[in-house]
């Protein structure tokens, strides 16, 4: 029997190639990524409705370099999808050489994204993933040339399709004639697609010094920066939560005792004004109305003390907003 490792993102693409493959009795492994801008959590659900197995893989380190200074350059937003691609390409090849499976196969579709899917970065993927002919796309296979894998007749080439293009009535038609219900949006869940998560990481690539933990942070919150000093609102309770849990030594938390309001993480703690600059932040965010009499908040981690916050204006705060918060 023949054995394929296959690029899943949870998204209804990758989950029909498997299908497509598996119809042929072919075994296949999937295989899904995790970085601080897309996890494997529909990738899960997908690989449990195919029955199939599926590994994890954390690539967050390698990932991140490509993103601070991607060779082929950014999509619509910050997504370096070329170099991405051919990352993740890279990696199933090696674990298709170390473990014996025939190839690797994707879900994507000639022409449609028109930037990452043309047929021109369709084969500069291959060729900078170093696994060209062991990589097959089911989907648009017909339209593309041969590979090796079709040539030695590992696959069915007959049996392969010929989608192209933006619309996805053929692909949501072959799903409904599979049974299958649940599958993730085209975009995959990455955030390096939003314009607006887009922006919080462009600034933080700006003012450098940060680390993979400062990256997960922007998942979380309303960001301000109040001169170099980066601080984080939580949204509600749950991101209050993770937010206490992110902080780590020399961080500074600023919190309320006697009303409903967010936590704020002071990334590596500051000075006594800016950590009052930030306190006016939180309460202005707060279920109290600004007085003459502002509540003191508590200050913990590399400070134990109570501060008591000015009265700031919504436009003074959005001097401070990132992205617009």
């Amino acid at each position: 029997m023949s054995k394929a490792i296959g690029l899943i993102s949870g998204g209804l693409d990758s989950l029909l190639a498997a299908r497509v493959l598996l119809d042929q009795g072919i075994e296949v492994l999937g295989l899904s990524f995790e970085t601080p801008f897309f996890g494997p959590g529909t990738a899960k659900r997908i690989a449990v409705q195919l029955g199939i197995p599926l590994r994890v893989m954390e690539i967050s380190e390698e990932h991140l370099k490509i993103v601070m200074n991607p060779p082929h350059g950014y999509g619509s937003a910050m997504n370096p999808c070329i170099d991405c691609h051919a990352l993740m390409i890279r990696n199933a090849g090696q674990i298709m050489e170390e473990e014996g499976y025939d190839f690797i196969f994707t879900g994507e579709v000639l022409n449609q994204r028109p930037m990452s899917q043309n047929r021109q970065s369709l084969q500069l993927v291959a060729k900078l993933s170093g696994y060209s002919e062991f990589l097959l796309r089911p989907l648009s296979a017909k339209l593309l040339p041969e590979t090796r894998v079709e040539r030695e007749g590992i696959v069915d080439r007959g049996r392969m399709l010929d989608i192209q293009g933006r619309s996805r009535k053929k692909q949501l038609a072959l799903a409904q004639d599979y049974g299958l219900v649940e599958f993730g949006t085209p975009a995959g869940g990455c955030l390096l697609t939003e314009r607006g998560f887009s922006v919080k990481l462009r600034e933080l690539f700006e003012m450098g010094n940060f680390d993979l933990r400062d990256v997960r942070l922007l998942k979380l919150g309303r960001h301000f920066r109040i001169g170099t000093v980066k601080m984080v609102l939580g949204r509600n309770e749950e991101e209050n939560q993770k937010i206490k849990e992110m902080r780590r030594d020399g961080d500074v938390l600023l919190s309320a005792e006697h009303f409903p309001g967010p936590v704020a993480l002071v990334c590596g703690g500051a000075a006594e004004e800016v950590l009052r600059q930030g306190a006016g932040i939180c309460v202005a965010f707060s279920d109290v109305q600004g007085s003459e009499e502002m509540p003191e908040l508590l200050l913990e981690g590399k400070y134990e003390a109570r501060i008591r916050p000015p009265l700031l204006t919504r436009a003074q705060i959005r001097e401070f907003a990132i992205g617009g918060e």
